[in-house]
Formats: C-alpha cells, structure tokens, sequence
C-alpha cells in the first residue's frame, strides 16, 4: 500500500498520508521518497494551484516512528556519523521538498500532530486544524532535539519565545491553544475539516498559476533576505507576470468592468 494518496479535484491536489495504523509516522526511506516524488509531480504539474495535505485516520501524523528509533539506538556497529547521513539523506528530504514546494499547500490537521507531525504541518502555507486536533513539539520527551527543521519552521509561526516554550516543555496543547498562538488560522468541525480546506483551496486556485507560484516564492524568500533583495526579486516576478496571458485577461476584463464601452 502506497504511503500516499493523491486525487485531483478540479486545480487543487488531495494529498493523504495513507498509514492509518501508524497513525501516519514517519521513518522509511519509501515514506521520504513518496512525498519526494508527489511534491515533484504538483510542481511539474502546471494545472495544479493548490494543494491540501492530510493524514488518513485519526492522526495527521505521530511524528518520528519509535519502533524504528529504538531498533537504531540499540545497534551496537551504528555510529554517530552514520546517523547524520540517515537524517540527511532520510527525513530532510521531506522539508526540502514539501517548505519549498512552488504551490501554495494547505495542511488539513486532522486528530494528532506530534514532532515531526507537527513540523511537517509547519512546513505548508496555511494551517486549518479540527476541532480534536492536538499539537506538540515532544522532541525534547524522547531525549532528541527538532531534526528535521522544527528550530527553523516552529518560530517563524509562533513567534521565538512562544516556539522556546513548546520545544522546552514538549508539552501538548489544542487545537484552540494552537489558534490562540498563530499556529493555525482557523479551526473548524471536525467532519467538515477536509471540506472547509478544499472551499479554501478552490479560492486560491480561481488565481492564475503563475502568480500564484511566484507570490509563495516571493514570500518564502521574505522571511531571510534584505529588503533590497525581495524587491529585486519583486521586479523581476513582476516583469514576467506582465507579460502573462492570464495578467493581460484579467487587466482587460477589470477596465471592461470599470469602463465599459458604449455602443
């Protein structure tokens, strides 16, 4: 059974981390490769112009799988320096592929987001949880620090201290808490969870894609560079999105509509 699900719905991607039993945890090299690949397939994909991204079951995603964790710290020939290629070339994948993923994603948190779960959350655009969702930082609680890009991801949501006290404390907190911090934007009933994320999905993709592709970058870029860079890179996405059809369309249909021609 494939980790991942994936559907099309109109110009929006369905997503679904598809290991119920797990509660959709993270640890396998056919994990890391499948949301690899299903990144690279939406951004090859010009017609998709959103995304949303969710976990099957009563669980976004546990995190780290324990199991496979305990199997590592128990075996005697595995060495630390091995360890660190086993995080470069395993779970970092995810992050590289999924926080700079061109298309605007949206993460459908339904039930727990734990550890890498909730990173993996903080890795998309905008987050809408349900109202049973629960979130943790719990890295801390095993005795490990955030792997797989939490320190970078966690803060720029919640801001430097609120994100210390989640990572010091590992402690779980609610949907509610997490919309009370700016971890999420909106939380909603559960069963309408994947409806309310596709409505919004469906807004944002109505936008041409183009536009919609460079604005994520633009913002992306935001968050670490200098001003003066952002606006060159501002002047150059601007330059192309003048001279797109879908720009020349739209500014035609808005003067129809402000100024319309008299027979």
């Amino acid at each position: 059974m494939s980790f991942i699900n994936f559907e099309i719905d109109e110009h929006v991607a369905l997503v679904t981390m598809n290991s119920p039993s797990t509660r959709n945890a993270l640890g396998t090299l056919e994990q890391y490769e499948a949301i690899e690949s299903v990144c690279r397939r939406i951004s090859e994909d010009r017609a998709i112009r959103a995304v949303v991204w969710t976990g099957a079951g009563r669980a976004f995603c546990a995190g780290g799988d324990i199991k496979l964790m305990r199997s590592r710290s128990l075996d005697p020939e595995l060495e630390p320096i091995e360890d660190r290629y086993h995080y470069k070339e395993g779970i970092h994948r995810i992050p590289l592929a999924l926080y700079y993923l061109e298309v605007p994603v949206i993460a459908a948190v339904n039930g727990a987001a734990i550890g890498a779960g909730l990173d993996l959350a903080c890795m998309c655009d905008i987050r809408i949880a349900g109202q049973s969702a629960t979130f943790a930082e719990s890295f801390v609680s095993l005795g490990i620090i955030p792997g797989d890009g939490g320190a970078f991801l966690l803060q720029r949501l919640v801001g430097s201290a609120k994100a210390a006290e989640l990572t010091y404390t590992a402690d779980t907190i609610t949907a509610e808490e997490a919309l009370a911090c700016n971890l999420v934007s909106r939380v909603v009933p559960d069963e309408e969870l994947i409806e309310q994320a596709m409505q919004l999905a469906k807004r944002i993709a109505r936008n041409p894609p183009h536009a919609l592709r460079m604005s994520k970058r633009l913002l992306r870029e935001a968050q670490h560079a200098r001003l003066e860079t952002v606006l060159e890179l501002s002047a150059s996405f601007q330059a192309l999105a003048h001279s797109t059809l879908d720009h020349k369309e739209r500014i035609d249909a808005a003067v129809n509509r402000l100024h319309p021609k008299r027979g």
